[in-house]
């Protein structure tokens, strides 16, 4: 049984919009409460290019499958059409040489490291 791509739509949208990203950067940090920055892993650039490319095709994947899943009534039918869009975001992962532990794990570093931000961006440029 694979990994869900549980955060993969935000994960193609965050990796190919320098714009919100760079919204995301310019926000001030909340007070006391703001959740402390773990040292996040240092990533080659081949691992990079990698979810850079895999993250453009689970975009598109998501572009095709949004509709569907707005359009489809009842919920048996969604899991069906969302199991299947799951099932070709993991293969886009896959196809890119990665894990889907992998893809996920980059992303979440994309969150918190505005450096690996930059990074991405400018292999996206």
């Amino acid at each position: 049984m694979h990994r869900r791509i549980t955060i993969a739509i935000s994960a193609g949208l965050l990796a190919l919009s320098g714009a919100a990203m760079a919204q995301q950067q310019q926000t001030p940090a909340p007070g006391p409460s703001a959740p402390m920055t773990v040292p996040t892993p240092d990533y080659s650039d081949a691992q990079l290019e990698r979810f850079v490319s895999a993250s453009q095709k689970v975009a598109m994947i998501s572009q095709e499958y949004t509709p569907k899943l707005q359009a489809t009534q009842g919920e048996a039918e969604k899991k069906k059409v969302f199991e299947e869009a799951d099932g070709k975001m993991v293969k886009a992962v896959h196809d890119e040489g990665m894990t889907v532990d992998q893809f996920n794990g980059i992303n979440q570093a994309l969150q918190q490291d505005p450096k690996l931000v930059q990074r991405v961006q400018k292999m996206v440029e």
